[in-house]
C-alpha cells in the first residue's frame, strides 16, 4: 500500500495514485491553481518556460556527444536526467490537465510505455549518484576501435539490480520498487540518447499545449518578464534529434 498524504488544497488525507500527486480531487487541483495563478502565474510560467528550454538544451547536449570517455559520458546523461525528470514533475504538478490529455492521444501500450520511461527516469535521478554510481548506468558501446568508440547517445542503459531494502525507507519502498521494474522494462538495453528524447519530446509538447490553453486568458506581458518570453525557445519547435514522440 501507498503512504497517505494530505491534499495541499483542502488537507483531507488521501492515497495518490502518482508519486507527484499532490490535491485529493481535480476540484482541489483547479482551486489551488486560482490561487496560485493569482499570487503570479505568469512569474511561474516564465520560469517553467525557461527550464522547458534548459532541458532540451541538454537532451541536444546529449544527442550531438560524440565520443567520450566513461565519467564525462556520466555528467552528460545525469544533466539530462535531471532537466527531464524536474519538467516531468512540474507539469504534472501545475498542468495536470493537459499532461493527460497527450497521454490520451496515445495507444494503451503507448501510454503505458510513458508512464513506465519517466518513472524509470525517476529511478536513475534518485539512485544516480547517491547509491549507485553514474557511469553504473550507463554501457558503451563496441564501435570499430573499441569500447565507447561511439557517439553518447548510442550508448545503451545497463540492467542494475534492485536497491537493498534495508537501504530504503519503509515508506519509499513501493515507490522504489515500482519505479526499479520500470526502468528494467523500458530502459535497461535500450539506447541512451533515444529514451532522453522521446521523454523531452513528449514534455515540450504537454508545455506547448499547456501555453496554447493558458493564452487565452492571458494578459499583455511587458516589461522583462515580455523580453524573457520572446527568448525562451517554443518548446513545441524541439531539435530535430529530439523530435520523436514518446509512444512512437
Amino acid at each position: 500500500m501507498v503512504d497517505a498524504r494530505n491534499c495541499e488544497q483542502c488537507g483531507t488525507a488521501f492515497e495518490p495514485l502518482r508519486e507527484h500527486e499532490r490535491f485529493c480531487s481535480a476540484s482541489c487541483r483547479v482551486a489551488w491553481n486560482s490561487e496560485w495563478g493569482a499570487g503570479g502565474r505568469r512569474n511561474g510560467e516564465v520560469a517553467l518556460s525557461w527550464s522547458v528550454a534548459g532541458m532540451a538544451d541538454a537532451a541536444q547536449r546529449l544527442a550531438d556527444a560524440g565520443p567520450m570517455d566513461v565519467p564525462h559520458a556520466a555528467v552528460l546523461v545525469s544533466e539530462a536526467v535531471w532537466w527531464v525528470t524536474i519538467v516531468d514533475a512540474t507539469m504534472i504538478r501545475y498542468h495536470r490537465e493537459a499532461y493527460d490529455r497527450a497521454l490520451a492521444v496515445l495507444d494503451g501500450a503507448g501510454r503505458e510505455t510513458a508512464e513506465e520511461t519517466f518513472a524509470g527516469l525517476r529511478f536513475v535521478r534518485n539512485q544516480m549518484g547517491y547509491r549507485i554510481d553514474p557511469a553504473h548506468f550507463i554501457e558503451p558501446r563496441p564501435g570499430p576501435g573499441g569500447a565507447g568508440d561511439v557517439p553518447v547517445a548510442a550508448w545503451t542503459w545497463k540492467s542494475v539490480p534492485a536497491p537493498a531494502r534495508g537501504q530504503i525507507p519503509p515508506r519509499s519502498r513501493v515507490w522504489v520498487a515500482s519505479r526499479h521494474r520500470a526502468y528494467q522494462t523500458q530502459l535497461a538495453g535500450r539506447p541512451v540518447g533515444e529514451i532522453i528524447a522521446r521523454a523531452a519530446a513528449f514534455l515540450g509538447r504537454v508545455h506547448a499545449a499547456a501555453e496554447g490553453a493558458a493564452s487565452t486568458d492571458a494578459q499583455p506581458v511587458t516589461g522583462s518578464a515580455g523580453l524573457q518570453q520572446q527568448a525562451v525557445r517554443s518548446p513545441g519547435s524541439l531539435p530535430d534529434s529530439v523530435g520523436k514522440v514518446m509512444g512512437g
